[in-house]
């Protein structure tokens, strides 16, 4: 006999084995018990009742499968009934064996095999679904992995490391200056460099040398020590082992395959079969000998009850049959092989948990369809958080709120700004200066902004600076509304983070970064239809194109800034859409004359062309159609000559055309009566024209490093003037004429060959000797009185 003990180990496998059973697993079980019963309960009908009623038919046919037992009644019953008159029974002149064995005859012989067998039937294919749902439990070459794993799975996830080390990991356990003082105590124990393996045991092993907490809150004792320690060297070696294969993905993939199949092979015989349980049945045998008749009439007594025993059995299979369905699209439309834990990462902040592959990575999945805190708690055990940990906190302490504070300074936009460069990690104090209004991190790898983001009330500007970042999604709905200006620059764009494009409340985008050769024609970027309040956006790659998502905010974009780092910049008809841009840059786009469609942009104000390969402008005089325009630069090309049709331009106010080739410039240059600022420096010209002393409303000219030996006299006319830099070119000298311009306050004279300064410098009152840029000797040549002039604040 078999001991009852030996019974022992299912019930307690059972317990165990639960967290690698799915939902659909639990409810194929459930499912399974409720078959089982119908079958046990129809088996139980066939053993304790008659199976089958018969009774001699006087007329015989036949044919009796055409009109088998059509009526139990005799003929003309009715005809009697309506003469109401009494009706008397047939005499068959059989005995009780002769009953008996005619039942025994007929059930085997005119009883349909589905009808006998059918609680049998249901019995069996239960089982084998019982079978096929543990039968990889079993299996010698996949149990032993099993319980392996679900032995170290259920240490790992009741060991008190895991607790605390989730904790630290996430701050949750982190509530003041003492604990941090703990940790780095740890760390000095620990000693420099980083913290491996053997060092993170030293700390689990020796936690007396922390006196400075309380028990409560120590790291752990001795024997706690050793557990982890333990644990850890066994979630690595069978890591190993079970990442080698995939036998447990192939078994259960099989016994799934085979559930599927056995359930339409059972769901279509039973749909076949199921009218063959029927109520009358007819019975033809050839015992006239013994009985004295060939053709009865049967009962099959437990037709109804199992038809309605069907009925219930087939909706059984068929919810068991969607379940098994879902499970195989569950098996394929995702790689179960491969198992990531970013979700964990970016939650507990442990950025170094690896990602599992093959048979490791399915029994996460199926855990994860359990409960996912199992995979949370056991990823402390692929992770150094020891470490991590321990570097937070050494940085929050070296960098503490007050040493922060005093890093704080004003940028060009008059923001408070805090700028951290190349630190090993983001420290938690940053998010306690709640005055903070600009934060530029550079060189920071795998930020991850802490709920404290929070606090940091003021924040309007985001600099990251080669500093991946992510951001959950608390702080994103927090920086969604309040962040105003953003600049990202990284490798490749596509290293741009999404929750960036999800910035509702932003008014200027600065992204810098390159796009892969393959993609660089594309220049795809993610849609900016999210950010509908953004007014500049500055890109600065190498894009073959104008990004088509460009597209998305030309209803309200006001500048947009395109530095290509010299790659040539095709398929510019998209700025057509930018109908109420004011500022556009196109600098270093390998251009080699000016876009048509800029000249369709009648709200332009400023255009910016720097650094490209334009000879010719030409096309000058479409900037007529742009009757806004006041900012022109074209400065640092190859321009040769400015064509006349420049006198158009009577709008224009600022005319940039320095680092170009320009030896002449056209007369018609004086017809831009609106012109209050021209740069021709870094040129080659050699003379000016008369007509410059028409620009009456000109107050700054710049000259300088050019081959000017004279100025013509009618410059001095312009009465505005109040910049007037002539440095580095053949000056002999200085027209005394230069007395006419009153409102000159800054004069560049140094490096021409001047022989000395007119007195008449004299007159103008607004220059004084911080703005008159000369050699001392010049300068020391004019008289007294002026000079003293020019002394007095």
């Amino acid at each position: 006999m078999i001991p009852v003990a030996e019974f022992k180990q299912f019930t307690e496998q059972q317990p165990a084995f639960k967290v690698l059973k799915p939902w659909w697993d639990v409810l194929a079980e459930y499912l399974t018990v409720a078959m089982l019963m119908i079958g046990v309960f129809g088996c139980t009908l066939q053993v304790t009742q008659d199976k089958i009623i018969c009774l001699p038919s006087h007329e015989p046919r036949e044919n009796l499968s055409e009109a088998p037992c059509q009526q139990l009644l005799p003929r003309g019953v009715s005809e009697q009934m309506g003469d109401l008159r009494e009706v008397s029974g047939l005499k068959n002149n059989l005995d009780l064996q002769q009953y008996s064995f005619i039942n025994q005859l007929c059930y085997e012989t005119a009883l349909h095999w589905y009808a006998k067998y059918f609680p049998y039937l249901v019995v069996i294919h239960t089982l084998i679904f019982m079978v096929c749902t543990s039968f990889w439990f079993k299996f010698p070459g996949t149990s032993s992995k099993i319980e392996h794993f679900i032995s170290i799975l259920g240490k790992c996830f009741d060991s008190p490391w895991t607790t605390r080390a989730l904790s630290e990991v996430s701050g949750e356990n982190h509530k003041g200056p003492t604990a941090g003082r703990a940790m780095v105590t740890v760390a000095a124990a620990a000693g420099p460099g980083k913290a491996g393996e053997g060092e993170k045991e030293k700390v689990l092993v020796e936690p007396e040398k922390v006196v400075t907490e309380p028990p409560a809150v120590t790291l752990l004792d001795k024997k706690e020590g050793e557990q982890a320690k333990a644990l850890f060297e066994k979630v690595k070696k069978f890591r190993v082992h079970v990442e080698e294969g995939d036998i447990l993905y192939t078994m259960y993939i099989r016994q799934m395959v085979l559930k599927v199949c056995k359930f339409f092979a059972i769901l279509v015989y039973n749909l076949v079969y199921v009218e063959k349980i029927s109520f009358l049945v007819a019975c033809r045998v050839e015992t006239s000998e013994v009985t004295g008749y060939a053709s009865f009439c049967c009962n099959h007594t437990k037709a109804h009850l199992f038809s309605k025993l069907a009925f219930c059995y087939i909706s059984f299979v068929c919810v068991y049959g969607i379940t098994c369905l879902y499970t195989l699209y569950w098996l394929f439309h995702r790689p179960l092989k491969e198992y990531s834990f970013r979700s964990v990462r970016e939650e507990t902040g442990m950025g170094d948990i690896p990602d599992v592959k093959n048979d490791f990575a399915f029994m996460l999945h199926l855990i994860d369809q359990y409960d996912s805190l199992y995979s949370k708690r056991f990823a402390v055990f692929l992770s150094e958080v020891s470490e991590s940990r321990l570097k937070q906190l050494n940085l929050n302490h070296e960098w503490t709120a007050e040493k922060l504070r005093q890093k704080l300074q004003r940028n060009a936009r008059g923001r408070l700004e805090l700028a951290l460069c190349m630190l090993p990690g983001l420290p938690d104090t940053v998010f306690e200066l709640s005055e903070l209004e600009a934060l530029r991190l550079e060189a920071i790898c795998d930020i991850t902004f802490p709920p404290g983001l929070s606090q940091l009330v003021h924040l309007q500007e985001l600099s990251l600076l080669h500093s991946p970042a992510r951001l959950p999604f608390s702080s994103q709905v927090f920086l969604r509304d309040r962040l105003k200006v953003i600049r990202v620059k990284c490798e490749e764009l596509r290293e741009v983070p999404l929750w960036v494009f999800g910035l509702r409340g932003l008014d200027e985008l600065h992204l810098e970064g390159l796009f892969p050769p393959e993609l660089a024609r594309a220049a795809t970027l993610e849609s900016l239809r999210e950010l509908k309040q953004l007014k500049v956006l500055s890109l600065r790659s190498n894009a073959g194109k104008v990004p088509a998502s460009v597209t998305d905010v030309a209803g309200h974009l006001q500048r947009l800034s395109l530095h290509n780092d010299g790659a040539r910049l095709l398929a510019l008809n998209s700025l057509k859409k930018l109908a109420v841009l004011r500022e556009l840059e196109l600098v270093a786009c390998g251009l080699e004359r000016i876009p048509h469609a800029v000249f369709s942009l009648g709200a332009l104000q400023e255009l910016d062309l720097k650094d490209n390969h334009l000879r010719s402008i030409e096309e000058i005089l479409s900037f007529q159609h742009c009757r806004k325009l006041v900012t022109l630069r074209l400065w640092h090309n190859q321009i040769a000559y400015v064509p006349e049709h420049v006198r158009k331009l009577r709008g224009l106010e600022q005319l940039y055309l320095n680092h170009n080739k320009l030896e002449t410039l056209p007369p018609q240059l004086g017809m831009c009566s609106g012109l209050r600022l021209l740069d021709v420096s870094h040129n080659g010209l050699r003379s000016l024209p008369a007509e410059l002393g028409l620009l009456q409303n000109l107050q700054h000219l710049a000259l300088s490093y050019n081959a000017l030996e004279f100025l013509p006299d009618e410059l001095f006319s312009c009465r505005k003037l109040r910049t007037l830099l002539l440095g580095y070119n053949h000056l002999r000298q200085l027209s005394p004429q230069v007395g006419a311009l009153r409102a000159l306050s800054r004069l560049e004279l140094k490096g021409n060959q001047l022989e000395a300064l007119p007195e008449e410098l004299g007159h103008c009152g607004g220059l004084k000797k911080a703005g008159i840029l000369v050699e001392d000797t010049l300068y020391e040549g004019l008289p007294a009185e002026v000079r003293d002039r020019m002394e007095v604040e």
